[in-house]
């Protein structure tokens, strides 16, 4: 029987499994033994999707037999300090830098965690004319080098992450935090609960998301708690990241106006940005993530991708991060590794 990840691997495009078994034994790796360090990387980049890393599992990644699965891609790259089409995983994208070449963690003089941290940020493009991208870049990086050192000299910031389900909205957003220091409002781990529990309330599945009963009830008081929770930290003059789809909300001309507009008299700025994916890797993603609320849309997958626009864009200025083929992902896990919040 063909399994789906065999299906997947064989039809992907670009995959050359030869390179991932040269990356190994360049590195002098035993399949055992990169089966051990690839476990502990995953450990400490708390990556979730690597749960035996045992020696078949690697020889049928390198002989093409299963094509490694998102968590899978990223601790090999991790492991070997390489981008997925350095690994032979994928084709590049346009554009999108196909080696990362790091110093030693230990040595620093030469700025190489700084020029990683650059190249992971940079992937923040405006998508729209007017939008500040380099600003916003120039700031996460500035909270970054001063988090330490007496504060950021810019206006706080209310950064939006938005995107479809899949995109790697959070893994963006958690980075952008690690990065600055800035607290995290994540809307699924805030509102689940809420979530379900009103859900359940009104005679409706807790795991809904795709109902008009969801979607007239339930989203709005959904996002109205995340949005109050954001202006707490506003009112304080905290700079702050928030994650959710926003989808309705960056589409709308006078939900951002008003957001903008009351930020703006607090001395807040409010940058949105939109994680732009591809839909194989959301269906990857999302699947690999195996929560509840999204079994309606993997059951009846091309049902839902008729229910979204992926040329969907804020009708805002807003900044674009290309996520497609987890490109964004895999330049901020390499970023963490330079700057130490990964210790391969």
């Amino acid at each position: 029987m063909t399994t789906e990840a065999q299906r997947v691997g064989r039809n992907h495009v670009g995959w050359r499994p030869d390179k991932l078994r040269e990356q190994r034994e360049a590195h002098g790796l035993t399949l055992e033994k990169a089966g051990e360090r690839l476990r502990e990387v995953a450990e400490r980049a708390k990556l979730k999707g690597v749960p035996a890393a045992n020696p078949q599992t690697l020889w049928q990644h390198e002989q093409g037999e299963v094509y490694p699965g998102p968590h899978y891609r990223r601790a090999y790259c991790l492991l070997y300090r390489a981008t997925e089409p350095e690994l032979g995983f994928r084709n590049p994208l346009p554009g999108e830098e196909t080696q990362f070449k790091l110093t030693p963690l230990d040595d620093r003089s030469n700025g190489a965690h700084v020029l990683a941290v650059e190249r992971a940020i940079n992937r923040i493009t405006p998508g729209t004319d007017a939008a500040d991208h380099m600003g916003l870049q120039q700031r996460i990086i500035d909270a970054w080098k001063r988090r330490h050192t007496g504060g950021d000299p810019h206006r706080p910031t209310l950064l939006l992450v938005g995107g479809f389900a899949g995109s790697g909205k959070t893994e963006l957003a958690r980075f952008f935090v690690q990065l600055t220091g800035w607290p995290l409002l994540d809307k699924d781990p805030l509102t689940r609960p809420l979530v379900e529990r009103l859900l359940k309330a009104l005679g409706g599945d807790p795991n809904d998301r795709h109902t008009d009963l969801y979607r007239t009830q339930v989203r709005p008081v959904e996002y109205d708690c995340l949005m109050q929770s954001a202006m707490a930290n506003v009112r304080c003059g905290i700079s702050t990241v928030l994650t959710a789809p926003f989808i309705a909300e960056l589409t709308d001309t006078d939900w951002m106006a008003r957001l903008t507009h009351r930020c703006s008299s607090m001395g807040v700025d409010v940058a949105p940005i939109w994680v732009q994916c591809d839909a194989e890797s959301m269906r990857e993603y999302i699947s690999f993530r195996s929560a509840a609320r999204d079994a309606w849309k993997l059951a009846r997958w091309d049902e839902y991708l008729t229910t979204i626009d992926l040329q969907l864009r804020p009708v805002v200025q807003h900044m674009v991060v290309d996520n497609r083929l987890g490109a964004a992902v895999s330049l901020a896990d390499q970023a963490r590794q330079a700057i130490g919040a990964v210790h391969v």
